[in-house]
């Protein structure tokens, strides 16, 4: 039996490589989504994220009542094509800012999962940032 859960954030994925962005309401989960998603990301979930722990892995999915949808404050709620399932590599947490200009790793666990964890920095390069984590990973600090 594998453990599982719904949580309040959002999560897109390059690849199979997702982040998921946790925050308060209005904190930016679905306006980071969406700037990742015009990079190159694919949605996974906004609002709601369906997770679980396969093979050793957290796994995000869709959650069904909202799946395929996004909301773009001030827009409104956009459709958008949604990944199936991607592997959580990395979590983001828009209620605190890093002020360390090169921080130590973080980590957040997860239904018994370990994964690195990044803060907000309020930079124009934190979206593409978040972005080369996903594709490559970090260097050796």
């Amino acid at each position: 039996m594998s453990a599982s859960d719904t949580l309040h954030a959002s999560c897109v994925a390059w690849e199979d490589r997702a982040v998921l962005i946790m925050g308060a309401a209005g904190a930016g989960k679905s306006a980071l989504a969406l700037t990742l998603m015009a990079l190159g990301c694919g949605l996974v979930a906004d609002d709601r994220v369906c997770l679980s722990v396969k093979e050793g892995a957290l796994v995000a999915e869709p959650h069904p009542n909202i799946q395929g949808l996004i909301e773009a404050r001030g827009v409104g709620i956009l459709n958008a094509t949604t990944l199936p399932a991607a592997r959580v590599v990395l979590a983001v947490d828009l209620d605190y800012s890093e002020t360390n200009r090169l921080p130590q790793q973080q980590l957040f666990t997860y239904l018994g999962c370990d994964l690195p964890l990044i803060c907000r920095i309020d930079a124009s390069h934190f979206a593409p940032a978040v972005l080369q984590i996903l594709r490559s990973g970090w260097s050796d600090r």
